[in-house]
């Protein structure tokens, strides 16, 4: 597989990121049932190439996209809900959130995801303004 080059969504990503102190992370965007990788921080190049297509229900981006609601996890590394792939546990971070977007017909246009080092558990409030900040993504 080839590493997806970047587009528009790389300098969002890491405006982002920095915003929210995340140390990695994602933008996808929706065609049809796959999420196609638009932009990315930190991923290891083999990561990267595994998520440059994700269906629909697979792995924290394509659950997002399926459940319409933000799936996280405390720690990617030590993730026992089968919610985190295995090539998500080479990212050098652990606490994760993947964060749908929505068109203005309440579709999932795309998927923001944001990992931090250390373990955490995200407070409502703190996941709604994430989830706010992440709706900001351009068109």
């Amino acid at each position: 597989m080839t590493q997806p080059q970047p587009t528009a969504d790389q300098p969002w990503l890491e405006q982002f990121l920095a915003a929210h102190g995340g140390i990695a992370g994602t933008v996808h965007r929706r065609e049809g049932n796959d999420l196609l990788l638009t932009a990315q921080q930190h991923l290891p190049p083999p990561v990267a190439a595994i998520v440059a297509r994700v269906p629909k229900g697979k792995g924290m981006a394509g659950l997002a996209f399926e459940r319409k609601a933000p799936v996280q996890t405390c720690n990617l590394k030590t993730d026992t809900t089968g919610d985190v792939r295995p090539g998500a546990k080479a990212v050098d971070a652990q606490a994760a959130v993947a964060l749908p977007v929505f068109d203005e017909l309440g579709e999932v246009r795309a998927i923001v995801g944001i990992a931090w080092r250390g373990e955490r558990e995200l407070a409502e409030s703190e996941l709604e303004a994430l989830r706010s900040a992440a709706g900001a993504l351009p068109v």
